[in-house]
């Protein structure tokens, strides 16, 4: 390395440039290989710090989002989730519902890929620069509890729950939740109403929800009036993925698998 090069490395690391100390030799070289202008080879050394920049922010980002696994919409079988509305799935993965606040909520039975379906919009999300966090509905309580304990409910709200412009709450009904942790969770809802988005899952409809949260037909009212005033609610029918895949195994009875 010659001193212009070593000045050239010093810069960057003092500007943080770290794209640019990468690849502005072979981006020189090409300059010169095709008598390119200063403009040209100006234009390809910003253009290349950038997109090392946005490669740093979405991993960044996909880190803070504690996503379970990387899912995307095209892994997603539609040829065996028959009941899944493909077009509309389709039209949600243009995020627009993120940058209107609007909340999506994915319903349907066990196994016919909710989670995956949640996942995918996440990661969506995450590879276009958003923030974005995703957490199932009962670690959801548990944090929440903890906090409020440890006295640090509101920092916890404003860092987890009001934060990220989308957060993704998995498997509502799963567990059942008692009274506190039903008015935290309205207390979520509440406080991300027409600011920031949800993505939820459940496999129950919501004429079932009040038995998930202390039997409060009140609250759960009061709170979904809110979660559905802008919402988009995907009913998904079929059975249950991991049930086909016993199937071929031979290790389930064929027929209908249970909704429960």
């Amino acid at each position: 390395m010659n001193l212009q090069h070593e000045r050239i490395a010093a810069l960057c690391e003092q500007m943080k440039f770290a794209g640019l100390a990468t690849d502005w030799p072979a981006l020189a070289q090409q300059a010169a290989d095709t008598e390119a202008s200063f403009a040209d080879f100006l234009e390809r050394a910003l253009k290349a710090e950038y997109e090392a920049r946005q490669q740093r922010k979405r991993q960044t980002l996909l880190k803070l989002a504690t996503l379970p696994a990387v899912k995307t919409l095209e892994q997603y079988d539609f040829g065996f989730a028959s009941g899944a509305p493909r077009s509309q799935i389709m039209e949600l993965g243009g995020l627009g519902f993120v940058e209107r606040a609007e909340n999506v909520v994915l319903l349907g039975p066990s196994g016919v890929g909710k989670s995956h379906l949640a996942i995918s919009l996440a990661y969506r999300a995450v590879m276009a620069g958003i923030k974005v966090r995703f957490i199932s509905a009962a670690d959801l309580m548990l944090q929440l509890a903890t906090a409020r304990n440890q006295g640090r409910l509101n920092e916890y709200f404003n860092r987890a729950v009001i934060g990220p412009k989308l957060l993704v709450v998995d498997e509502i009904g799963f567990l059942p939740f008692g009274r506190e942790e039903a008015n935290l969770f309205f207390n979520v809802v509440a406080k991300r109403y027409e600011r920031g988005s949800m993505i939820l899952t459940s496999n129950l409809p919501f004429t079932q929800w009040a038995g998930t949260f202390a039997d409060d037909q009140v609250l759960v009212a009061a709170m979904l009036d809110r979660l559905l005033h802008h919402a988009h609610i995907v009913q998904i029918t079929g059975e249950s993925w991991r049930l086909k895949d016993k199937r071929r195994a031979g290790h389930a009875p064929l027929g209908k698998a249970s909704k429960s």
